[in-house]
């Protein structure tokens, strides 16, 4: 029997996108899978029913998540989709676990076997299954569509025989993916472009794309990024010097895009008030991490703010769907990628290899249990109805939950007799380091 795979229509108000795409349709039909696809699933993403049929996928209702061994999503289930899923399917999307931990106690209570797409290792392998990087470019460009659409001025400077326009200076905060696709927006349509950010390594992407690179360059600058890529938080003290740096630069700015997030936190705060106070009437700042709390003092999220001083603050949510008809081509190819290397090519069932790297990076439950590192001892002490644990860790989980677990144990090493410590004085040195 052919395994059967569902794509439903996302509930969510604010999700345009779907998880499926006429092309991954016909491709996991060739792979020999029933597909079936909720009515008006891929509508929102200019994508008709008829587009799937034609490719082999069948339409069906919500209730027929219940057959399926596979449910390929945009978002986190809800606790009510949950219940038409059988046991043991497998639930591929974007889960959002950080602060959510009843949501993911409720998905280890459904059965099902959920994988956390943004936890996807960067590894070469992985590549095609980057969904925070394919959605975060899009997210980039659309950031500099929105900030031009509110700043309502050319950005280009036109010279023309009537009088010369000048090119708008746009700043973006944070050069990550989302941050480079925003650089080299803005500079194609011909703004005067500054960046920033805590990582040295970016310094000559910004550069290599025609903008002008912008930071605090002292010794905790140059250790600013993890193994894994990402920006770590910095200290109180880099954080004042950065902003004495921006302060004077944001005045003068007539677009600022601030794309800056620390995973499993609440974004940082970038821009103060005083910094949008400073700015001209008229200007435009775009933030791009207004759901977890705003890199903008000020920002709020799904609404466009217009300040005292006349600036607006755009805080658009799920921006990657503002542009949905693109984001759900890209996103479905990441969630096809990961599939296809679970497909037994023999039986064409899923095979889930939990040695698997990509699998223990993204697995978030399995059998009734909350498996994923991160997010297990949580789980763990809130079934005992204990405080929970601080465990540190990266969204992706490709860095190691080390910092908040070492500081977990040493009470529990603390607790050894004196003839222990004598004869386990080496490991006790190794696991305190």
């Amino acid at each position: 029997m052919p395994g059967t795979i569902f794509i439903p229509r996302e509930i969510d108000a604010i999700e345009s996108r779907v998880g499926a795409s006429p092309d991954t349709v016909k491709r996991l039909v060739g792979l020999g899978f029933d597909v079936i696809v909720e009515s008006g699933a891929g509508t929102l993403s200019r994508i008709p029913d008829a587009d799937f049929t034609a490719v082999g996928g069948k339409i069906g209702k919500a209730a027929d998540a219940g057959k399926a061994d596979v449910v390929l999503k945009v978002r986190r289930p809800s606790e009510a989709e949950l219940k038409g899923y059988k046991p043991g399917a497998a639930v591929l999307a974007t889960m959002d676990p950080y602060g959510n931990d009843a949501a993911v106690a409720a998905m280890a209570r459904a059965g099902v076997t959920a994988f956390a797409m943004e936890f996807m290792p960067r590894i070469t392998r992985a590549q095609v299954m980057d969904v925070l990087s394919s959605q975060a470019n899009l997210a980039g460009y659309q950031a500099v569509i929105d900030g031009a659409a509110e700043y309502d001025r050319a950005l280009p400077m036109m010279m023309t025989a009537a009088g010369t326009v000048p090119a708008a200076k746009v700043f973006i905060m944070g050069v990550g993916v989302a941050g480079l696709q925003a650089i080299a927006t803005a500079r194609r349509m011909g703004a005067i472009v500054t960046a920033t950010d805590v990582r040295p390594a970016v310094k000559e992407q910004v550069a290599s794309l025609g903008a002008k690179f912008l930071a605090v360059e002292d010794e905790e600058f140059k250790a600013a990024e993890t193994a894994g890529g990402y920006a770590k938080e910095m200290s109180k003290e880099y954080q004042a010097k950065q902003a004495a740096l921006t302060a004077e630069h944001i005045a003068k700015q007539d677009i600022v895009i601030t794309t800056a997030l620390i995973p499993g936190r609440p974004a940082p705060k970038l821009v103060s008030a005083a910094m949008v106070a400073s700015m001209k009437p008229g200007s435009v700042l775009v933030d791009l991490a207004v759901e977890r709390g705003g890199n903008v003092e000020g920002a709020v999220p799904g609404k466009v703010v217009t300040t005292a001083n006349g600036a607006k603050i755009v805080g658009h949510l799920n921006v990657p769907g503002r542009v949905a008809a693109s984001a759900s081509l890209l996103y479905a190819k990441n969630l096809f990628a990961f599939l296809e290397t679970m497909v037994d090519k023999t039986t064409k069932q899923i095979v889930i290899n939990r040695d698997d790297e990509l699998v223990k990076a993204t697995m978030l439950t399995d059998g009734g249990r909350v498996v994923h590192p991160n997010f297990a001892n949580a789980a763990a002490a809130a079934a005992a109805d204990k405080p929970k644990p601080v465990v540190a860790g990266q969204n992706r989980g490709d860095d190691p939950a080390s910092d908040g677990a070492a500081k977990a144990e040493k009470p529990a090493a603390a607790k050894k007799t004196t003839a222990q410590k004598t004869t386990a004085k080496k490991p006790a040195k190794q696991g305190d380091a």
